[in-house]
Order: C-alpha cells, then structure tokens, then sequence
C-alpha cells in the first residue's frame, strides 16, 4: 500500500544543505585521499560524519522534516546515475581493478589513460556537474553499482535508529536523462530520453524498498523542467509521474522544481498522484490567486519555496508570512520551504567575525535560512512578533554619489570602438603573430610556495616588499617556461590571485568578504564568492604592476586577465535594493579604467573574461533578450575605451554556446575563446551554420584544461584541423579550454608542448596548401 492516505504532519523543511562542511571538512578529507595522505577507510569514516552529522544537526534546529541522500563525495548528479546503475561503458575496464570509490573517482576526475565525464554548468548556478553518458544498453538497475542503493538505505536506517525521519533526495528520472549526453558508440539519433521506460522500473524498486523500511516521503527533484521543454519532454514527465505514483508500495512522492518557474509542468504533476509538489517562490513568484487557478493543486501538499537558496540576505520575514497566509487561503495544506537547496550558499554567518556589521545584521547563511523555515512555519500557528513589521525591511547602504553620477552620464559612444577591419589592421601590425596563434586563458598551477607566501602576507607575517619578490621570481618562471615551450601569446600566470573573482573584489569598495564562507563548485573546488552591498569603485590599478613586470621580461605580447562585469556580478552575492543592470554598469566603469590603465603602460592584449555570461540567461525565452541586452551593453562599456591596436579577448563557457551565439557579434571582442573541447563537435556545427555571426577570431579550446589526461599532439591535431573546417584558418586560435590553475606542472607542460607542436603542424599544412594553390 502507498502512504498517501497517512496523516500529513510536517510544516517546515529545506531542499538541500551544504555537504562540504562549515569548515571545508569534505574538501581536506578528499585531497588527503587523493595525494596518498589517508586511507580509504578514513576518508569512508569522514564521509559518514560528515553525511550523518547533517541531518543530526538539522533534525535538532526544529525542522519537521529533514532531507537525507544529501552527501555526496564529489557530486550529486553523477551520484544519481550511478545509483540506477548507468555506469558509462568506456568505465566497465577499470572496474575490476578499483575500489567502489576509487572507480566513481575515475569517472569524475579521469585518469591518464580515461578521460573523465564532461563538467557541465548546473543550471543557471555556478555549481558544475559531471555528464553521465547513457546509452542504447545501458543496465540501469540498483545492483549495478549497489555502493549506492545500499548507501542510501543505511543512511535512512541510522536516522531512523537516533528518532530521525529522513526524506531521501533523488533526482528525478525526466531531469536525470535530461541532464545526461549520449554515450559516445550511440547512434546520432538517440536520445538519453528515449531510455525512459527502462529507467522508471529501477525508481519503482527503490520506492518499493524505501517504502519496506517504513519511509514516508522522498523528495524527487525536477528542475530541467524550469527551463523551456518540448511538448514531447513535458508528456514523457506526465508518463513518468502517472508510473511512479501507481506503484504498488511507496512512500509519499515529493516532485520539486528548483531554480525558475515550474511552468507547464506544474499543473500535469498536480493531476498525477504525487502527493506533494515544491514549488520555487523565490526566482519567479506566483501569487496565491495564480496558484489556486492551478487545476489539482489544492488537493496536494505545497511546498512553499519563500526563503531563498541561491543568495546570503536575511528574509524579510513579515512580508514573507503575509504572502504564505495568503497562499494558505486557496492551498490548506504548506510547507513553508527553501527555494531550492541550500548547497549554493555558506554553512553559518556566525563564524564569520570580520564582515562590517551593517553588513552582517542583513545576512542569512544554510544554517539561518534553516532558522527563518522554522521560524515561519511557527508563525503560521502562532503569529509572528512584532518587530517582523516593525524593523525596516532593507537597509539603504552609503551611496557613492561620484559612481552614480558617472554611471548617469554614460554615453552610447562609450560603448562602441573602432570598426573591426581597421581594429584588424592595426592589430596585425603592432603584433606581428603567425597564423593559427597559440596562447593559454591565464591562470598556471598555484604552486605550495606562492599559496604559503600570500597566506604570510595576509597573516601579516611577510611584508609587501617581501612578498612582492616571491611573485615576481614565480612570474618570471612561468614566462620562461612559456618561452620555452614556444607559445606565441604569453601569461604571467596569476600567481598573485587567490581567486578570479576575490581578487578583484579585495581592490574595490562596495564588496564585503568571509573567511569561511565556502561553497562547492565540484568535487574538492570550493570559492568563497564575496558580497557586493554597496556602490562599485575601484581604489587604484588592480594588474598593472604584475602584468608589466612580466612583459619586461619577453619580447612576445603579454596578455593582461581580468575578470568581466557580468562575471563578477554572476559569482558574487549581490544587492538586491537595485536592478542587476545598475549594479553591472558600475564594475564596467571599474574594468574600463583598469584597461585605460593597461594600455597607457604599454599592453597590447587585454582578455576580459566572461565564462559566466550564461549563468545569468533566464532559463526560459522570455527574459532572455532583455538580459542579453544588458549583459552586452556591459560588456561593451568595459572594453569600448581601448584603442584599434588593442586586441580584446574575451573567454565564454561553452554551455552558453547554443543559446547566447547571436550575441557574440555584439560583444565586439577582437577573439572569443570557448570552453568547447568535450562538445567541440556541436560547437563548431553552430559555428558553422552561423558563420556570419563570428567574423572575428575564436578559440574552441583544443583540450580540456580541467582533465587530469595528457592529450597527444596527433589528438589535439585532429580538433584542430576539425575546427578548421568550420572555421576560417585566418580567425582560428589554439588554446586549452580554460585556466591551468588546477593542474600540475607534470601535466601542463606536455600538454602545451603537444598543443604547440600540433599548431605548427596546422601552419605547415596551411602553406603547403597555399603553395599548392600557387598563393
């Protein structure tokens, strides 16, 4: 029997929680296993603590129903593929020779002779996830891969020991083959999808085993279904739903949509028998007349997403309860929730002593959203206290008048440069650079020496003086290492920057930073974004004196880094007493001084990096334009100072090649590079097909920069001379698919050397053809 006749007893629950720790306990537990410095066994103990102190922790903060399955070693999705037994074939030859653990970390990290699962950006978050691959036989079913089912069951068996009713959360099959890419031998027509039926009977046995021992809810979770879907896509969720909750003997079906706007899904799922639905009230809000028009759902338990997961300011709790007693009126039966889980946001504002307390008093991490959940959930009973409406429900931060008077007075002029045939021109001449350059997007491998000396400086126990040396002596390593290796554009490396997006922030006012207020990327990469609360400058030039330093010591062009306005916008937590594209236009007017500032010191390419340009697209068409807009337009005042001779780069994620390929011309870089290199071929199909649209230079990225693998120069070769037949040779660049920070120098150097070795073998048949040809 199913439990959707039992009484319905919770009022308060979260979609998720941080799983790395409050103080990174994950990520030192995993690189100790990794660099050999733990066992097994201790890092399967670390785990447990981790995983089990989760819910323990969250059960004692008054939450009425407290989600499980929540722990993962490097990463959710990967975890839920694995759990139904889709193993990626090309992986079955390692199995025999690992550990359980040991072969999930082969698929997630790779090894020198298996090239992991692809990293894939997770929505419109910044979380990153690895692809699992399924295809025309792949086996799903719970005993394929048991580590997992038989994880998730003990998991729930312990909790329930201590007095703890566990929710397990498990993707949901529709957004699972969703987020999956075809195995690499499947026919070009298949479809992950089109697995659907076989997938579904493993879900019924882990419900049906839930359900034995004596769950009562798991949370499925939906979110491809907050984005724009097909008809087809949206009846395979119908079919899905109509199978699931007709199994013989389960427990309550939760089905949440995360990070946008249920749509059209909302109301098939409310005439299926799920019992529950979660809905985001953060991202999109409906209002209760809107939800009461859905049909069914007033039949079903809501839960109501009011607390936001995705951003760190407190809830202002008033307005909040008003709104779900007025849901409450139409829909009798809430949970007052999360937007969606909470692994996007820190672990406790409690440990953080240093952030200014104007700053602090209007800031909420994982563990007090938990609070403000439980704290309306009473409320509803109860009511609320009198200071939810009495205490202002934002605070006006000091306004810096010279940075809104400038922002005021942009012009349209400043956003244009020079037509880009005269750029072109100019820029040949003052670079001189063969055909098919070869250049890296930046970053090199951070060595323990420049970790420890910038962590002295900050400690207060090494003087500028000193530590200034030990950067420059690093940076004049890196760039003869690059002399030597033959690249054609050099780095400095970026010794100096503890993060892409931190460092900028530490040299402007109007940010506010943790110490400890960590959250995942993927596996053991973790970043600390910072706070924007207030007005936007820059207190002096943030690269100059590393980027000139480095140039002084090569003949070759030095390109300068920085980080791009939308991309500091997109990883920071930001204000929300103004519109985003207010807030983007004054860090343009900070990265357009700081190019103003490169180019009087004699810097001849500036690439402004804007991989995160897709984070921000509206997961649905509508919006989108209105984004674009502003995001280009940000782009463009960033970089519409600089001078004809001046190439201007910038750096895009390759997830956002399908959708966001039209405005690349409007970006007006002088060369575009893309994190292509395990989609190149998709890639290069939309270049293409448009190629109109991309007169410019572009580099795909000819290896993945984030894989522990060495690519051979006959490998890197064949992605080159792909790219070439999409691409005219004259607008080809060759470089890795992103920043070298996370590798070793053992795995750097080869791999440069094969990718300079296969550019010139691109350049060699480019004049043997032109010879040929008779040019």
């Amino acid at each position: 029997m199913t439990s959707s006749t039992q009484e319905i007893e919770y009022g308060s629950s979260i979609l998720g929680y941080p799983r790395i720790g409050a103080r990174r306990e994950l990520k030192k537990a995993l690189e100790d296993y990794w660099h050999q410095g733990s066992s097994l066994d201790q890092l399967l103990a670390a785990g447990r603590e981790i995983g089990d102190g989760m819910w323990r922790e969250l059960a004692a903060t008054g939450l009425e129903q407290v989600p499980g399955n929540i722990f993962s070693f490097y990463d959710h999705v990967l975890d839920n593929a694995l759990l139904f037994g889709a193993v990626p074939a090309r992986f079955e030859p390692l199995r025999a020779g690992l550990a359980p653990l040991d072969h999930y970390f082969a698929m997630a990290r790779g090894t020198p002779d298996f090239p992991p699962l692809e990293l894939v950006k997770f929505f419109n978050t910044n979380y990153h996830y690895r692809q699992p691959e399924i295809g025309v036989d792949t086996e799903f079913s719970l005993t394929a891969a048991p580590e997992f089912a038989q994880r998730l069951l003990d998991e729930h068996r312990r909790a329930s020991a201590d007095g703890i009713e566990l929710r397990p959360v498990i993707l949901g099959p529709v957004s699972l083959l969703l987020l999956s890419k075809p195995a690499p031998d499947a026919p070009a027509d298949f479809r992950p999808l089109d697995r659907l039926d076989d997938l579904l009977p493993a879900y019924v046995d882990l419900l049906e085993r839930l359900a034995k021992q004596n769950c009562k809810c798991v949370q499925l979770d939906e979110p491809a279904f907050t984005s724009d879907r097909s008809d087809a896509e949206l009846d395979l969720l119908d079919h899905a739903y109509t199978q699931l909750s007709h199994a013989g003997l389960r427990p309550r079906l939760l089905v949440t949509g995360q990070y946008g706007d249920f749509g059209a899904a909302l109301p098939i799922l409310a005439r299926t028998q799920v019992e529950a639905i979660g809905v985001d009230l953060v991202s999109e809000p409906m209002s209760a007349a809107a939800l009461a028009k859905v049909p069914g759902l007033k039949r079903k338990r809501l839960y109501a997403g009011v607390i936001d997961g995705r951003n760190v300011w407190k809830a202002a709790k008033g307005g909040k309860l008003d709104y779900l007693l007025e849901i409450k009126k139409h829909i009798p039966d809430i949970v007052v929730s999360t937007s969606c889980t909470l692994m996007h946001v820190p672990v406790d504002k409690l440990i953080e002593p240093d952030i200014p307390g104007d700053v602090a008093d209007r800031l909420s991490f994982a563990k007090q959203k938990v609070g403000e959940v439980v704290a309306l959930a009473k409320a509803i009973a109860d009511g609320a206290p009198e200071h939810w409406y009495t205490r202002p429900t934002k605070v006006d931060f000091k306004l810096k008048h010279d940075v809104r008077q400038r922002v005021a007075n942009i012009r349209p002029d400043q956003r244009e440069r020079a037509p880009y045939i005269e750029r072109k021109k100019a820029q040949d001449k003052a670079l001189g650079l063969p055909m098919v350059p070869t250049c890296t997007l930046g970053s090199f491998p951070q060595t323990r020496d420049v970790q420890l000396a910038r962590y002295y400086y900050g400690q207060g126990r090494l003087g500028w003086d000193d530590y200034a040396d030990r950067l420059k002596e690093e940076i004049r390593r890196v760039v003869e290492l690059q002399e030597d290796i033959g690249l054609d554009v050099l780095v400095h490396g970026e010794p100096e920057r503890n993060d892409m997006i931190q460092y900028f922030a530490e040299l402007m006012d109007g940010y506010a930073f943790t110490h400890m207020g960590w959250v995942q990327v993927y596996g053991s990469r973790c970043v600390r974004p910072p706070i924007l609360y207030g007005d936007i400058k820059r207190r002096g030039p943030m690269t100059v004196e590393w980027i000139t330093y480095a140039q002084s010591l090569t003949d070759k062009p030095v390109k300068a880094i920085l980080t791009g306005p939308v991309t500091m916008l997109a990883r920071s937590y930001v204000r929300q007493d103004q519109p985003l594209h207010e807030t983007v236009e004054q860090l343009a007017l900070a990265v357009r001084d700081e190019v103003a500032d490169l180019e009087r010191a004699g810097i001849r390419i500036i690439q402004v990096d804007e991989p995160s340009i897709r984070e921000l697209l509206p997961l649905r068409e509508r919006g989108r334009e209105g984004y674009l807009d502003w995001a280009v337009a940000a782009f463009k005042l960033a970089v519409g100072g600089a001078k004809p001779a001046t190439q201007i780069h910038t750096h895009l994620g390759y997830s956002s090649i399908a959708q966001v390929v039209e405005a690349f011309d409007a970006l007006d870089a002088d060369v575009t590079s893309i994190v292509a290199t395990r989609s190149i071929d998709w890639v290069l199909d939309e270049l293409a097909k448009r190629g109109t649209a991309i007169q410019r230079g572009v580099g795909p990225g000819v290896y993945e920069s984030r894989s522990a693998a060495i690519p051979d120069i006959d490998e890197i070769d064949a992605r080159i001379r792909r790219a070439t037949s999409a691409i005219d040779p004259k607008r080809l660049w060759v470089n890795p698919d992103g920043g070298l920070k996370t590798r070793h120098y053992w795995q750097l150097e080869p791999s440069l050397r094969n990718m300079v070795a296969a550019a010139r073998r691109e350049r060699r048949r480019i004049a043997a053809t032109q010879t040929g040809s008779g040019d």
